[in-house]
């Protein structure tokens, strides 16, 4: 009896996913649209022009090592599934993967091209999906452990009159440290060490490589929001900036618009205005739209071409030593 239950609460489900994501595509055009109705503009560009090349210079540094870090996300699934692909050609792959996932989602970076550049160098379906189930929980350990430090000792300060309120914050930290901790615990502890999902095994890290995966993880969004703090006005408070990403992020992900367009500058602007004026927040958040979307895409499509001429030649010399027929001895 219980199947056909099932059966009609999944569509629900999906209904109900859709009516949310449908809710804030009205809602962060409409918030965004009020925040910025009386923004000075002259002001922003004014503002923009303020950048110091000291500043611009250590916001591309920064913008290297966070890519750097996450590519090594990869490094970790290399280890995991003991494929034999060198570092020198995961590194770059994963690069182009997360340039391209951070601006035109993660369907098309980081699963679709993922599949595409690492079939193309020999690897399975079933050790390409262990390599991406490492990377996605790489990076949103990282994020559920980060985020429920902030949240949990009020490193967040809110806005006043929020619903949700400090103690609500703090409730949802602890949620989320208890997920990131119980991972941990499960990697050093459980008995059970491999589950199959849609016919894909998944086994569970050792505890070294499960802290390794929560400090890289922690370390690149730390780096994200470092950016926005060196573009921000000397008032910014680095944890603040970094509390107010993870909440972006978040609302990023349910919307599923690429690159989180207008959601990062809706929460921004609506939690920081109280603090600092509206146009250094969009100046700001300008400069790291330029500096960690754009500019790395512009990189990663010159890198893309080259990884698919590699990958050609590969399989052209592979394709040469097969049809070779064996000399006589």
């Amino acid at each position: 009896m219980s199947k056909p239950d099932d059966k009609q609460g999944k569509p629900a489900w999906r209904w109900a996913k859709r009516l949310l994501t449908l809710c804030f595509f009205i809602l962060v055009p409409a918030l965004l649209f009020m925040l910025v109705k009386n923004l000075d503009w002259q002001e922003v560009s004014q503002a923009l022009r303020g950048f110091s090349p000291t500043i611009l210079l250590a916001a591309v540094g920064v913008t290297a090592l966070s890519y750097g870090v996450y590519s090594s996300f990869d490094l970790i699934g290399r280890a995991y599934t003991q494929h034999g692909l060198p570092t020198r050609q995961v590194l770059p792959l994963t690069f182009v993967c997360y340039a391209f996932t951070l601006n035109l989602s993660s369907w098309v970076g980081g699963v679709a091209l993922r599949y595409r550049l690492y079939s193309r160098l020999g690897l399975k379906v079933s050790t390409i999906t262990r390599v991406l189930s490492m990377s996605l929980i790489t990076n949103w350990l990282g994020y559920i452990l980060l985020a429920g430090v902030l949240f949990t000792f009020g490193l967040l300060k809110l806005p006043e009159g929020w619903a949700i309120g400090a103690t609500g914050l703090r409730i949802i930290g602890l949620a989320l440290l208890a997920v990131g901790i119980g991972y941990l615990l499960a990697c050093q502890f459980s008995k059970r060490r491999s589950w199959t999902i849609r016919g894909h095994e998944l086994n569970l890290p050792s505890l070294p490589m499960a802290l390794l995966q929560a400090g890289l993880g922690a370390l690149n969004w730390s780096l994200m929001a470092l950016i926005i703090y060196l573009l921000l006005p000397e008032e910014a408070f680095y944890p603040t900036i970094l509390g107010i990403l993870m909440i972006s992020s978040i609302a990023g992900v349910i919307t599923h618009i690429p690159a989180g367009l207008g959601v990062i500058e809706a929460v921004f602007i609506a939690m920081l205005q109280h603090e600092m004026s509206k146009g250094s927040i969009v100046a700001a958040l300008i400069g790291y739209r330029a500096i960690y979307f754009l500019l790395p895409l512009a990189v990663a499509c010159v890198v893309y071409l080259v990884l698919e001429k590699r990958a050609k030649k590969l399989r052209q010399n592979a394709g040469q030593e097969n049809t070779e027929e064996p000399r006589p001895a």
